[in-house]
């Protein structure tokens, strides 16, 4: 009696690839013994130092005093407690200092960049005056609950998509321009500006409070992160004078609006950072090869 016999097929070993088909005898979703030998846990997680983090949040303080200090000088301007002139020398002021400071954080010394600034600034002082009597009369016809709503609102929006960690107007030497939403921020913010300023009596007083307005909203920030590149000593000094002043001129001006201040100040300074590195101990990631190839170059160059 004859047998007949099937030859014996040896079984293919199994080979990682990425794009090579399905292999004889193995399912699409086969993996060998090794496959979590390449295991790795927590290797992007990073080790965060409390007081690093307590200084990194001091630029977001710093800048909620500056939107503070701005809120109060437009509640004195439309109480008519701060006339136009003192306005005008609140802006020369700050308009000096504010220059003065660019200038020494920026180095080098450059006359090129000097006199790119002042005329600049001439053209900015120049159109705003001679759009001041459009301002005024831009609100007249909607009521001041709408005003008042829309300001807010519209300040919230800055603040919340405000770029802390740099600058709307491009630093000196900066290789990147500022993102979309800080755009979208500084235009929430001159909106603001504009409503509020088209409720004071006169042309003069507009020019002031648009050009403090503006000044705070477009050069502060500027002028912030210049300080920080330059010396984060005389940042943190430059700050907590800021946190001061601003705490003692809202404690005059309304005792709510001071402990709403100083409870987001402790909050944003202390609290969350405590609760970041609290919170990184609960972290935990896994990484293999089971992970997505990522691109280690710009796809846009």
């Amino acid at each position: 009696m004859n047998s007949e016999r099937s030859p014996i097929k040896c079984r293919p070993k199994w080979r990682k690839v990425a794009y090579g088909g399905r292999q004889p005898g193995y399912d699409d979703n086969y993996t060998d013994e090794s496959f979590l030998e390449e295991m790795v846990m927590n290797a992007n997680v990073v080790k965060r130092d409390l007081l690093k983090v307590m200084v990194d949040s001091v630029s977001i303080s710093q800048y909620l005093c500056i939107v503070a200090l701005v809120v109060s000088t437009w509640t004195y301007t439309l109480n008519l407690v701060i006339d136009e002139v003192t306005l005008l020398k609140l802006d020369t002021s700050l308009l000096l200092v504010g220059f003065s400071m660019l200038l020494l954080t920026t180095c080098p010394f450059s006359l090129k960049l000097f006199s790119k600034y002042v005329l600049n600034i001439s053209f900015f002082i120049g159109g705003l005056y001679v759009l001041a009597p459009i301002y005024q009369t831009l609100t007249r016809s909607i009521s001041s609950d709408s005003i008042w709503a829309l300001a807010v609102c519209l300040l919230l929006v800055h603040l919340f998509l405000h770029d802390y960690s740099g600058s709307t107007i491009r630093p000196p030497g900066a290789p990147n321009n500022p993102k979309l939403t800080s755009n979208i921020s500084l235009n929430a913010s001159i909106v603001a500006s504009v409503l509020v300023a088209s409720r004071l009596p006169s042309r003069l007083h507009v020019f002031a409070i648009m050009l403090f307005s503006l000044q705070i909203f477009l050069f502060a920030p500027l002028i912030a992160f210049c300080i920080k590149k330059y010396s984060l000593r005389l940042h943190l000094i430059f700050s907590f004078a800021l946190m001061l002043i601003t705490l003692s001129i809202t404690y005059q001006l309304h005792r709510m609006f001071f402990i709403l201040l100083l409870a987001l100040l402790v909050f944003i300074s202390i609290v969350c950072p405590f609760w970041l590195i609290r919170i990184q101990e609960y972290k935990f990631e896994i990484n293999g090869p089971w992970d997505e190839a990522k691109l280690c170059f710009d796809i846009t160059e």
